[in-house]
């Protein structure tokens, strides 16, 4: 049985550990907000980006670019950009992205594709190394808590880099897309070539003409660099919004699990305490008997 002593110590252990958690998840809720605002409001740019190069792309009946379509002579290659976050603590955020990275490169090694990865995010690179570090093309740090479009344009030079240097032919990106509060979703995105959904033909199946100036492959070797920059920021942004969803949600578990813990060691503290004060007022009466 411990003693009052290590019960008291760790009580107030717990209670500080309680209000790390309690501070922790505010600081996360304060931050959701604007977090998720940016996300929402993201997507329809993202998307209808994603529409307009998929309508240009159709109407490119030959020598595609290979943007589009992927490198064949390296189509043996595929290359995995992982959002993940740089700290821990947001519950099964960075698990959930690595168990996606480990079935992709399984699967496309039984397939005979080779993967190479470019990781944003500290805890994914930390949780693939042992496995998978001779794949590893990069490792950026440092953004995943303050997502901006300029380091996403810097990733999107970097893969570009790569791509036109042979070391890869196609590109998807894995991160969390943000749905709720205590819901975010894993997903995989084709960048390179254009995933392409054939149920959403609203922008190419309209009543309306589109005419554009200059032509549209003109357009189209311009937009397609813009369309993978601006993919990769919205994946950046639901990345973080998913984060702190995750932190601020891993943070209330912890505290209500403290204050459980609390109650459970404030009972026992009690109860030894009247044990003890028991046991004393039976020697004390033992002894004035003897007497």
């Amino acid at each position: 049985m411990p003693s009052l002593k290590d019960l008291k110590n760790r009580i107030g252990s717990v209670k500080s550990t309680q209000k790390i958690t309690s501070a922790m998840k505010m600081v996360a809720a304060a931050k959701l907000r604007k977090a998720q605002e940016q996300a929402i409001a993201s997507r329809p740019y993202s998307e209808n980006m994603q529409k307009i190069v998929t309508n240009l792309s159709k109407k490119i009946s030959s020598n595609a670019p290979y943007l589009i379509t992927g490198n064949p002579n390296k189509n043996k290659i595929q290359l995995l950009v992982v959002f993940s976050a740089d700290r821990g603590l947001c519950g099964g955020f960075n698990s959930s992205i690595t168990r996606l990275v480990k079935s992709e490169i399984t699967g496309a090694n039984k397939n005979g594709f080779q993967t190479k990865l470019l990781l944003v995010g500290r805890k994914a690179a930390d949780a693939l190394r042992r496995d998978f570090g001779d794949k590893f093309l990069e490792v950026i740090t440092g953004k995943s808590a303050n997502p901006k479009f300029s380091d996403s344009n810097l990733i999107s030079k970097k893969i570009l880099d790569y791509f036109f240097d042979e070391q890869f032919g196609t590109c998807k990106i894995i991160f969390n897309k943000f749905i709720s509060a205590i819901t975010q979703e894993v997903t995989i995105q084709s960048i390179i070539p254009i995933s392409v959904d054939d149920k959403d033909n609203s922008l190419s199946e309209t009543n309306y003409v589109y005419e554009y100036e200059p032509n549209e492959e003109e357009i189209l070797e311009d937009i397609l660099i813009r369309n993978i920059t601006t993919q990769l920021f919205g994946a950046q942004i639901e990345s973080t919004a998913s984060e702190l969803a995750a932190r601020m949600t891993a943070m209330d578990n912890a505290t209500r699990n403290a204050g459980d813990l609390i109650d459970r060691l404030t009972l026992q503290y009690n109860r030894t305490r009247q044990a003890f004060i028991t046991k004393e007022l039976i020697e004390i009466i033992s002894g004035a008997e003897a007497l």
